[in-house]
């Protein structure tokens, strides 16, 4: 039986866009392809510049769309539909409809003749992206709009709200990345979708994998306790093997293992690249089909890149005793906290939602009997304590480098 929103309940839902309803990134990568590779590479360019501090939104943006100047609207059409929605959004949307909710889309990198194609899809009573120039059909290159200017998302979320007749208190934001800061305020239901570090701590509740996991955040139901999927399993199996790489590289020595490690990144990127433009690498593309989340099926999983980096950096900057403890440390404690922090429990901890007190306490127990394999037991309990801390601390650098990097560093100093 579906739940009817109450006055108690939020009654206006407003979305982001890219990485909530869209992979993230994907749509400008996708239209710069189609373009040639000097337009991708710009595109490519001023995103990396955006995404590292360096340039303001407004300014890559101008600068991408100057770029598709004389670009048909028609492609970037044709381009959307090409794009999978990501998992469960039909469902989720469609939910949200019948239990009476109302919703926005709310897009400061996409058009908004894209984000009305999108609301009309997912049947959206509000749709607002970046205006943009046409002429004749094509891209002028010119862009204006509240959205791309400071704070320009909560200008456009007071005007819904006033609309609607409702409170801040009484609307709910479900975002990915920094960019939605502005509408993560204090009297608003805020939900972090698979976030980036910034929202993680922002956030009233974090929510991995698909749309339809905010159903029972919104409805104010009690999470349930679920067994892992034989996916999770598989997909922590295969970190927690990472415990046996410095036992490889002390029987057969560092530089095979360095090489090994090398050319299995090399394949496992041509594997995606080649995945992700709707082909497939015999064994290694199964094997991600399988391993990877519906989410990451969606885009390029650098994951497994991140992963192995971590581990070569830390055999190549640390000795072998320093080293062979972070990885093992990293390889079992960060997997067990996954697994029992993603499946079994339901107590969040403060600071960083996505991660819970049991998945921690579970990791760094773990993470300790794998440390004491290399080093004395006061040893790896500091490794320990170490890498929990780093695998809680919302970070902007993906966990898979920062935890051995930085129990590597810590082992050294005291082994």
């Amino acid at each position: 039986m579906l739940t009817i929103a109450t006055s108690s309940m939020p009654k206006l839902v407003v979305f982001d866009v890219e990485g909530v309803l869209i992979p993230r990134n994907r749509f400008f990568y996708e239209v710069g392809k189609s373009l040639g590779i000097l337009p991708l590479l710009k595109i490519l360019f001023f995103g990396f510049l955006y995404e590292i501090g360096v340039m303001p939104l407004k300014s890559a943006l101008r600068k991408n769309f100057m770029v598709t100047r004389g670009v048909k609207v028609e492609l970037f059409l044709q381009t959307l539909e090409k794009l999978p929605l990501l998992p469960n959004a039909k469902e989720a949307f469609a939910t949200l409809k019948a239990q009476g909710y109302k919703t926005a889309l709310i897009s400061s990198g996409l058009p908004t003749f894209i984000v009305k194609k999108l609301a009309d899809l997912l049947v959206v009573d509000y749709a607002v992206g970046v205006e943009v120039g046409v002429s004749d059909e094509k891209l002028t290159g010119e862009i204006w709009g509240a959205v791309i200017e400071r704070n320009g998302k909560l200008l456009v979320l007071r005007e819904i709200v006033a609309a609607e007749k409702v409170s801040l208190s009484e609307c709910t934001v479900v975002a990915d990345d920094r960019n939605n800061a502005s509408i993560f305020l204090k009297n608003i239901q805020k939900i972090g979708f698979n976030p980036d570090f910034m929202i993680r701590i922002k956030a009233d509740k974090v929510i991995t994998g698909n749309l339809f996991k905010i159903m029972p955040v919104l409805n104010g139901e009690m999470k349930r306790k679920n067994l892992p999927s034989t996916k999770d399993l598989f997909r922590e199996m295969i970190h927690g093997l990472g415990f046996f790489i410095p036992v490889i590289a002390f029987l057969a020595g560092l530089p095979i293992v360095v090489l090994m490690i090398s050319c299995v990144v090399v394949v496992y990127f041509v594997s995606e690249w080649s995945r992700v433009r709707g082909n497939s690498v015999p064994v290694i593309s199964a094997i991600t089909r399988y391993a990877a989340s519906q989410l990451e099926l969606c885009e390029f999983t650098l994951a497994p890149i991140y992963f192995a980096l971590g581990i070569l950096l830390t055999l190549l900057l640390f000795p072998a005793s320093a080293s062979g403890a972070a990885i093992a440390i990293f390889a079992l404690g960060d997997s067990t906290a996954s697994l029992v922090g993603g499946t079994l429990s339901k107590k969040a901890l403060p600071f960083n939602r996505s991660k819970t007190l049991e998945g921690t306490l579970a990791g760094f127990f773990f993470a300790f009997l794998a440390g004491a394999v290399f080093v004395s037991p006061w040893i790896a309990l500091v490794g320990a304590a170490v890498a929990m801390t780093v695998e809680y601390l919302p970070l902007p650098v993906n966990d898979n480098l920062m935890i051995p990097l930085v129990t590597g560093l810590v082992l050294m100093l005291i082994v």
